[in-house]
């Protein structure tokens, strides 16, 4: 590479665009014979100024694609840093001895690293993680015809076009058709609760469930009480000691305390168990 270019400033196109575009303009574009050359030195040897130089005198072409790329709404300078960083990856793993023009070979991986810039950036939620949903992405702008809904044929003839399925157009649609709303809102809403936040469900207790958690409750208590009233003593004793008293009795203890079998006391907490349950759920 000539001196005077090998001693341009380095600048970056976040710092001022205008310059940097006027940089890289400076910058030859080299002939077939001498990219060649280039290519061979840094494939072969490795020489990393041969890499520069071919890097420097294609920034200009990262620069065209990424203008194909205004529409996302993303910074220009943003879109060519990262074309840059395709143009290096591009650089470093190109043959020379394939026999094609560098460009064309770097023109996939200067795409690549914008497409994941804008998918990363265009939305805070990705809008597309697959194969399908990545070409729908970048290709339905352009399919479309207008910026109204796409008719049932339009969208089998772009379904047919791209190689997808007619449900993922709609659904790409879609999502191309939403925007992002902060989540709790913004300062200047004029519509109080318009913001997500305010459509997700309080996780207190609903005033309601707990009203009928109570009536519920107090229902059960007073069948509770009115079936251990329709006892007689005997049984509501048993099971007052076998079950709603702190220190609990057994079988046996209940069956000294009475003079009968422990296995009659089973069988009258059995039956007053039977007649409580009938009364609660009657």
């Amino acid at each position: 590479m000539s001196t005077n270019v090998m001693t341009l400033p380095s600048i970056a196109p976040g710092q001022d665009l205008d310059a940097y575009l006027r940089t890289i303009g400076q910058f030859p574009i080299l002939k077939p014979e001498h990219e060649k050359a280039l290519s061979e030195r840094f494939f072969d040897d490795g020489d990393l100024n041969a890499a520069r130089e071919l890097v420097l005198c294609h920034l200009r072409f990262v620069v065209h694609l990424a203008r194909s790329y205004q529409g996302y709404g993303l910074p220009q300078a943003d879109l060519i840093q990262e074309g840059n960083v395709g143009l290096m990856k591009a650089v470093k793993r190109f043959d020379p001895n394939v026999g094609v023009r560098l460009i064309s070979f770097a023109v996939h991986w200067i795409k690549a690293e914008m497409h994941e810039y804008i998918l990363r950036n265009w939305r805070i939620v990705k809008v597309a993680t697959t194969k399908a949903q990545r070409k729908l992405f970048f290709n339905l702008r352009s399919a479309k015809r207008s910026l109204s809904w796409l008719s049932q044929d339009e969208t089998q003839a772009i379904a047919d076009d791209l190689g997808v399925s007619a449900a993922e157009v709609t659904r790409m649609e879609g999502r191309l058709s939403s925007n992002d709303m902060a989540f709790d809102g913004y300062t200047d809403d004029d519509e109080a609760g318009a913001a997500p936040a305010h459509f997700l469900a309080s996780s207190a207790p609903d005033p309601a469930d707990l009203v009928a958690a109570e009536d519920a409750e107090q229902d059960v208590s007073l069948r509770l009480s009115a079936g251990l009233a329709g006892l007689d003593e005997r049984s509501r004793d048993i099971l007052q000691q076998r079950w709603l008293s702190d220190d609990k009795s057994t079988l046996h203890q209940l069956a000294a305390e009475y003079g009968v079998s422990a296995e009659r006391i089973r069988q009258l907490e059995k039956n007053a168990m039977k007649k409580l349950k009938q009364a609660i759920v009657a």
